[in-house]
């Protein structure tokens, strides 16, 4: 399992990688410096990794980490963003889901956009 730093602002957090395609070209590309983009209760941002959609999920779980197709984009969901239904967490299309953030994805809501975000490996 790769776990990795994700910088967003003032916020720091751990996440692990799966063991997905995606989540390994992901993990390939680190470091990825970006400017966060606000959508709801997610951050994405454009990431030099070009894939199609693996085992797409329409809906997704607090704390996942995504990788949206069409955006070529790196996901963080902790909660609902303009698509949700109810408390279900709905991306805008379905994301290939490459990993979790550890401890409490709620850090995020203290993010602004257009805040540099960074996405590190954490070696072990």
């Amino acid at each position: 399992m790769h776990k990795i730093t994700i910088t967003a602002g003032e916020v720091s957090a751990t996440a692990t990688f799966n063991d997905s395609n995606t989540a390994n070209a992901i993990w390939d590309a680190l470091p990825i410096e970006a400017s966060a983009n606000t959508w709801g209760d997610e951050i994405y941002f454009g990431i030099p990794v070009h894939l199609d959609e693996e085992d797409g999920q329409e809906v997704v779980e607090l704390g996942d980490l995504g990788y949206w197709p069409p955006g070529h984009a790196f996901c963080i969901f902790f909660g609902r963003t303009p698509m949700s239904r109810g408390n279900e967490i709905r991306p805008a299309s379905p994301v290939n889901v490459v990993g979790k953030v550890e401890g409490d994805p709620k850090v995020f809501t203290k993010v602004p956009g257009g805040a540099p975000v960074t996405l590190e490996k954490l070696e072990e």
